[in-house]
């Protein structure tokens, strides 16, 4: 498997993302959904990865910067057809020390509060996320869960 920073040209990542933003609209209100779409992606505070295994995109995941020390995971998605492969685990160490490295001492995301966002919320809290209240513009949202992780 091998991750690389992506252009968000290609079909498959366009698919995989597309994917993603519908499964957002099955389990969130419109108001709740935070997922960017292609053209949000390609901002310059952005970098996207994505995770590769041969010609076959397995999921991708990217960071935002916020402010000089403090940056946000954004758009963790696995395919389907690999789940419970450990995709989103090597895509979230990699961004992590990704963020180290840049020097930033914090990593935020927002995750859904729902059951479906069980599996992701423990795989956070592996990694040392905690709970934590809004941060950047977000608002309170019962349907939104926010976590931090000092780095």
């Amino acid at each position: 498997m091998k991750i690389r920073i992506d252009d968000l040209q290609g079909p498959e990542i366009a698919a995989l993302l597309e994917d993603h933003l519908h499964s957002m609209t099955l389990h969130s209100p419109p108001e709740s959904i935070h997922a960017l779409d292609l053209d949000k992606l390609r901002k310059p505070e952005i970098t996207f990865w994505t995770l590769w295994e041969n010609d076959e995109l397995l999921g991708c995941g990217a960071i935002k910067e916020l402010d000089p020390t403090h940056a946000e995971l954004k758009s963790m998605k696995t395919d389907s057809k690999h789940l419970r492969k450990g995709v989103a685990e090597k895509l979230l160490v990699h961004i992590i020390e990704e963020a180290r490295g840049r020097g930033y001492e914090q990593i935020s995301l927002e995750t859904g509060s729902m059951d479906a966002f069980v599996p992701a919320r423990r795989l956070y809290e592996k990694y040392g996320f905690e709970e934590c209240g809004p941060f950047g513009d977000y608002e309170l949202d019962a349907n939104s869960l926010f976590m931090v992780k000092g780095l």
